[in-house]
């Protein structure tokens, strides 16, 4: 098995990477009794040399419960019949969980309401106030 590539940055050894197998619990027809189809795939976020601080974090944050008591992340595929396809299926999952923590979020700037939207909000009142008075009877002048 070839080392992971995830970006221009990093690329994980396959020595971090355990992989692991059992018996699917999905399609396969009598197959499914026969063949270990189900590929779980071990990593530790916190061994990895190669990655760097700040993304190691992002990455413990939103996934830690993913994250087994021995620090190692858990992955599971058994989407397909085939062992391959599922070892390649647990690899992009876990590239794709990297690079979705790459870069901090932005942070949110507070904004005003702009003076057109304050107007408009206020004329959308009045026209609500108006339409709901019209719909009253009107009352006798004693």
């Amino acid at each position: 098995m070839a080392d992971l590539y995830v970006n221009s940055r990093l690329t994980i050894p396959n020595e971090e990477i355990s992989v692991s197998t059992a018996r699917s619990s999905g399609p396969g027809g009598q197959n499914v009794n026969k063949v270990n189809s189900k590929v779980t795939l071990h990593w530790s976020p916190t061994d990895c040399q190669l990655l760097r601080d700040d993304w190691r974090q992002r990455f413990i944050a939103r996934y830690g419960n993913r994250i087994n008591r021995e620090g190692q992340l858990v992955l599971n595929s058994q989407q397909y019949r085939d062992q391959s396809r599922n070892l390649a299926d647990a690899r992009k999952k876990l590239v794709t969980m990297l690079l979705s923590c790459q870069t901090a979020q932005k942070t949110r700037k507070k904004t005003r309401p702009t003076l057109g939207s304050k107007r408009r909000r206020l004329e959308q009142k009045r026209q609500q106030s108006q339409k709901k008075q019209n719909r009253q009877r009107p009352r006798d002048a004693e």
